[in-house]
Parts: structure tokens; sequence; C-alpha cells
């Protein structure tokens, strides 16, 4: 019996979806090598986690007659790697959004989607971003740059890598990633903000048929980027520290001042201590002045130790999910698996043979930005692959 988005699965939904790369070059009897096996040659090292996977393929298949490329990732033919490079760099990375969004979508008829199910029915998605590549010596137009002190200038390909994740589980979903870069007619560098307010745009084709909770950072926390959030139909718990917001600050102030903040503690036994849980959460603050000011709800979790008083940690957010008594724990916790997209994301591609800063080819368009789609594409066939065995 197939196992549900088990390998076979996943391969066809690869090769029908690469099959529809498009083909930069003119038609030409000399074509040798399709697109395709440019872009799945690229994945197998990605996949398999290692930087020299098709010149050892090359070996298998001129002494054994066949090799890993062909049987794992259907390669009809391995391209040498400049050649992978020249084929895959005028390509976009959005090219490769309906591979992992074809993906992600065949979880839930399987009920994969239930487990990671909070707040009454809820996925949460978390966003931020990371850099793929950094260099002082190596450029391309579509690099964002960087003045450094010592008047050297930094070129880099930062992307928003938006995952799926929830409280308990150490698995975290990848999703469509958003780049930024460079944007003709526009004066200002693209920036995180930008990039996210494009991928919550087109979230809706991922996420659609679910409830969804956003999770993001301080940066998310400016009112354009909330109302697109829930023009899209995502609820929002973000980041948002009162010093930072000068209104949310002062009506904050006003509210502790009148004793219009509700409390309360919860303990919980963490193996070799208590830990102190202390929320503190206000309903329907203005997020800013003008008659056009989002309403939100405002929460804060500190952690101490029960035994010595030291603070553990502390943080604040808004949000638009109502807040009460049997409710704001949960809430909170939501809240805090933003953090696994930094532990279970970006750290794991870093350190644990994803090699996600690695420079695997730069290019003079996309390539560095479509390699990293490629990187995180991996990652997502590995959680997926993960799971399913688990059925």
């Amino acid at each position: 019996m197939q196992t549900p988005l088990g390998f076979e699965v996943l391969k066809d939904i690869l090769h029908r979806r690469t099959a529809q790369l498009p083909d930069h070059r003119t038609e030409s009897p000399n074509t040798r090598y399709a697109i395709q096996d440019a872009a799945l040659g690229a994945l197998g090292i990605f996949f398999t986690q290692s930087p020299s996977f098709l010149e050892y393929q090359r070996r298998l298949q001129h002494t054994k007659g066949y090799n890993n490329a062909q049987t794992l990732c259907g390669v009809a033919q391995i391209p040498w790697d400049n050649q992978i490079r020249t084929l895959l760099d005028p390509l976009a990375p959005s090219h490769l959004d309906p591979v992992c969004v074809e993906i992600v979508t065949g979880l839930e008829p399987h009920h994969m989607f239930d487990p990671l199910r909070v707040l009454g029915d809820q996925l949460l998605v978390a966003l931020d971003g990371t850099t793929s590549f950094a260099s002082q010596t190596i450029h391309c137009p579509n690099c964002l740059t960087r003045h450094l002190a010592n008047g050297h200038t930094r070129s880099y390909h930062p992307g928003i890598t938006p995952v799926m994740v929830c409280p308990g589980r150490p698995e975290v979903l990848a999703l469509p990633p958003e780049s930024i870069m460079p944007h003709d007619g526009q004066a200002k560098q693209d920036g995180a903000q930008e990039a996210g307010k494009r991928w919550l745009s087109t979230a809706a084709k991922v996420v659609a048929p679910h409830q969804v909770t956003f999770l993001g950072d301080d940066l998310s926390r400016k009112q354009p980027f909330c109302a697109l959030a829930l023009q899209q139909g995502l609820h929002c718990i973000l980041t948002c520290q009162p010093d930072s917001h000068a209104t949310l600050a002062e009506r904050w102030a006003f509210w502790q001042a009148n004793d219009g903040i509700a409390a309360l503690e919860r303990r919980r036994w963490h193996g070799r201590f208590t830990a102190v849980r202390r929320y503190r959460y206000i309903h329907d603050v203005r997020r800013r002045d003008g008659d056009d000011a989002l309403s939100i709800h405002w929460f804060e979790i500190t952690v101490v130790n029960a035994k010595t008083g030291a603070q553990l940690s502390h943080n604040s957010c808004i949000t638009h999910h109502r807040l009460h008594a049997d409710h704001v724990a949960d809430v909170a916790d939501a809240g805090r698996g933003r953090w696994k997209i930094a532990n279970e994301h970006h750290n794991v591609l870093k350190t644990k043979g994803s090699h996600l800063e690695h420079n695997f080819g730069h290019g003079q368009h996309s390539l560095s930005a479509f390699l990293r789609s490629l990187n995180l594409l991996a990652f997502l066939l590995h959680t997926v692959l993960e799971w399913s065995d688990d059925q």
C-alpha cells in the first residue's frame, strides 16, 4: 500500500512540476540537457546533502551503468556543474512555488495537519528572514548591498522563509519563500517588511482552506502589515514591546495606573525546577491615533525560576485572538512558537548538512535565490518523508 505522500508520490510531483519550468534557450538541435535535468540534478545535491553528489553519480554511471541521480531524482542526463548554473541562472525562484504548494496542500487529505492545530483549529505560520549568501567580492544585479564601517561594501541575498510550526513539536514545515531583492523603479532597497507583504498577498493559495495564525517579530506589528494579514483571513500574534510603540506604551501606562491589566500565574515543572509563568493582558487597545486605527489585544509573559526568582524569559505581543483567563496561556505558547523558525529551520539549514550559507553558485540573475529555493524544497521533502514514515 502506498504511504501517503511517500517517495514515489513526491517524485511524481517533482517530475510534473519541473517539466513546466520555462526554457529560456533558443531552440536548437544541439540542445543536450533539459532544464528539468538541471533543476533535479541541483535538487539532488541538497536532498542528499552532498556537494560532490553529481560527480559521484557520473562515476557510478560509468562503472555500474546506472546512478542514483536517475533512480532517485529521475535525471535523464547529468549536466556538469557549470552547465547547471548556466541553465538555472535566468529562472526566477518563484517557478518552484507550485512544487511546494502541491506538496503542502497534499498533506491535508491524509489529515497530516491535525497534530499541528492549536487554539481550537488554528495552524501557526511563522514568518522571518535569513541570508543565504554574503560576500565583499562577489556581486550581481539582484544583490542587496550594505556599506560597512571599514569602507567596504557587503553584497548579500536575503529572503523570507515562512514555516508552519507547532509548540511541543520539533518539526517545521517549509512554505514557499519570498526573495528580498532590488525592484525596477524603486530607489529604496527592498526589505523584510515589503517582502513579507508580498508573501502575505499570495499566501492564500497555500493556507486558504485553513484557519491560520501568523506569527511575526516586532517589525511586523505595524498597522499596514497587520491590516494586510487580516484581509487575507489570517489571525496574528506579533511581538510588540510597549517601548517600541509610543501610542501603545501610553495606553499601556494608563491601564496599568488604573488597574486595568488582568493578570494570572501558572506553574510548570521542567524536570529540574518549577517555572512560574506570569501573564498580563489588556483587551481592545488601539494601535495608533486616528479613526482607521486597528483595535488589538496585548499580553505579556514573564517566566521566572520559582526557587531563585531569576527571570528566565520575557516577551510581549499583540494579537487579534480574544484573551481570557483560560485562553491566554495557550495564546502565549503559540506566540512563543515563532522562535522555532530560527531554532528548527534556519539553524538546522545552516549547521546540519544543508549548508544554506554556502555559495553553490551565484550567477548574474537569480541563480543564488533559485538554489536557495531548491535547498528549502529539499528540507520540505525530508520533513514530509519523515511524517509519512510515521503514518
